[in-house]
């Protein structure tokens, strides 16, 4: 699993690093909070590098792309994907965005409508009571130490600064310290097709995730039996539940080409 082409564009400021492994019509992925191309997605385009050109982007702070001093925003995320498309030039695509990505998405399809041909919308959120008890409790709390050390590693092994690491947890942290609900205006106005997925034992409640797909007209819903992600990636433990696994990328697939 080589990429055809990686390297990084000057957007918005920053330097972005973004990856392109195979072939056919468009698909961007967008990892999730704390997270990396390939820790989210590497599942997904060992399934799927045959069938599509899958794009992946490191978001600001993460991976190998620089930060800025300024807060995390889903908004400027949304706006340096875009940006980073038009430096290779890519003027319409699908977007495949996971946890955080998966907010980003979204605030691609309303910012930006037309760059968006279909959209897959996985364990995201966009009111604070949609996410499971205690979750924003725990985030005002929440310490370098508590961050999952499967993130720290696999942060260190593609950027070696330990202040960046600190860094990171920092932007990420206060991003979700300091988020505001979304007007549901966010959701109706996507006008791309669209597929929510999300797990029955995710950080966010499926009725959340039944919400928000009752808001963007003609969705789709699939709700699996999985926790945070592992419908489409690794447990923290690194098990694989292949199976599962499969089954998500079939129905990506099936709703991306019909």
């Amino acid at each position: 699993m080589n990429p055809l082409e990686k390297g990084y564009k000057r957007v918005n400021g920053i330097q972005l690093y973004y990856e392109i492994y195979g072939s056919g019509k468009p698909l961007v992925l967008i990892h999730g909070g704390g997270s990396s191309i390939l820790y989210d997605f590497k599942e997904v385009i060992t399934r799927m590098e045959s069938r599509f050109q899958l794009i992946g982007i490191d978001l600001q702070n993460h991976g190998r792309s620089e930060h800025r001093d300024i807060p995390e925003t889903f908004e400027q995320d949304a706006d340096d994907v875009v940006a980073l498309l038009a430096e290779i030039n890519i003027h319409k695509a699908s977007f495949w965005g996971f946890s955080n990505g998966g907010n980003t998405v979204m605030q691609i399809a309303h910012r930006h409508p037309n760059i968006v041909e279909k959209l897959v919308v996985a364990s995201a959120f966009y009111k604070k009571d949609g996410m499971m008890d205690g979750f924003f409790e725990g985030m005002q709390e929440a310490t370098f130490e508590s961050m999952p050390e499967p993130f720290k590693i696999n942060f260190l092994n593609l950027n070696p600064d330990f202040s960046k690491l600190e860094n990171l947890f920092d932007k990420d942290c206060k991003r979700m310290q300091t988020f505001e609900d979304w007007e549901d205006e966010v959701l109706t106005s996507i006008q791309s097709p669209t597929l929510f997925i999300s797990g029955d034992k995710d950080v966010m409640k499926p009725e959340h995730t039944v919400a928000m797909w009752r808001l963007v007209e003609d969705s789709k819903l699939m709700i699996l039996p999985a926790t945070h992600g592992t419908y489409m990636m690794a447990d923290f433990d690194g098990s694989i539940n292949e199976n599962l696994i499969d089954c998500t990328v079939k129905e990506v697939e099936q709703f991306l080409n019909h």
